[in-house]
């Protein structure tokens, strides 16, 4: 497995996989099913309800806990110095380790930022005290990361937003290479183009299609390996064991410039996601279980 450095030296796997509305009695089927495939790093999150699923298919895999990298996120409902401690506890005991080696904020909270950065604090806090070894944000646009920065000391390892060739956000990934954040692309291969009243569906896409079948590779694997060509950490997600061991078969192949161009010229602008400037207690809250 290819791996990328994160700017405190620690390696992140180049691709891993993403269990975002994967139901619990799906997660460890299709955790094992990856690590079972060569994936060693598996991103979770409070919010999705699945991190002791998470937990026990690493444990019952047999792989050393040491060579699967962890990475979780704090949901907003958590947010505060106090808060978000208290919430890596709940984390870590749902996933039955002692320490996580990526803890990221999972959304800006733009109407009250203040609890942003105590929450960051803690992640601070938590990398001092050796119990995560890297820290990071999610869904955080520029005018978030250069606030955030102004008002904390370490700078975030990656923010992991909404990427893939259709909503390709230049301008955050520029800022964050600048700062030496690393981009991480959730909905890489755009899944999320597949619903939510999408015109069309990336997996489709002619073009993405014809640069696929000029590779002997799927549409997913096009989109991937532009993701890793382009410097971005990628984390799919998938449910089906075929389709998780299709998704990380893309390091056995290299995508010209021009057709990298070709992908680069899909942009549409349009997200999929929902607003990060819309995210708010009132409307996005919600309590967060004990372990």
């Amino acid at each position: 497995m290819n791996t990328f450095t994160l700017n405190n030296g620690v390696a992140i796997p180049a691709l891993g996989l993403g269990v975002f509305q994967t139901p619990p009695e799906e997660t460890t089927t299709a955790v094992t099913a990856a690590l079972q495939a060569g994936y060693r790093h598996i991103d979770t999150a409070a919010a999705y309800g699945n991190e002791r699923e998470v937990g026990a298919a690493i444990r019952e895999s047999g792989i050393d806990r040491s060579e699967v990298f962890i990475e979780t996120k704090i949901w907003i409902s958590d947010y505060g110095y106090e808060e978000t401690l208290h919430a890596f506890e709940k984390s870590a005991g749902k996933l039955g380790v002692d320490q996580i080696d990526l803890l990221i904020l999972h959304q800006a909270l733009p109407s009250d930022f203040d609890k942003t950065i105590g929450a960051y604090k803690a992640l601070e806090q938590l990398l001092a005290d050796g119990k995560v070894r890297a820290i990071g944000v999610s869904n955080f646009m520029t005018s978030h990361l250069e606030q955030l920065l102004a008002a904390t000391s370490v700078v975030p390892a990656v923010n992991q937003i909404e990427v893939h060739p259709y909503f390709q956000q230049r301008e955050v990934e520029a800022f964050g290479t600048e700062h030496g954040i690393l981009t991480q692309a959730w909905s890489p291969i755009g899944g999320i183009t597949s619903y939510r009243d999408s015109e069309k569906r990336s997996f489709d896409d002619p073009v993405i299609v014809g640069i696929g079948e000029k590779h002997g590779k799927s549409a997913a694997q096009v989109m991937l390996r532009w993701h890793l060509q382009e410097g971005r950490q990628v984390i799919p997600k998938s449910t089906k064991a075929a389709r998780i061991a299709e998704n990380i078969d893309v390091f056995d192949v290299e995508l010209t410039a021009d057709e990298l161009t070709a992908l680069d010229a899909l942009e549409t602008g349009t997200r999929g996601g929902p607003e990060p400037e819309d995210i708010s207690l009132e409307t996005f809250g919600r309590e967060i279980p004990e372990a």
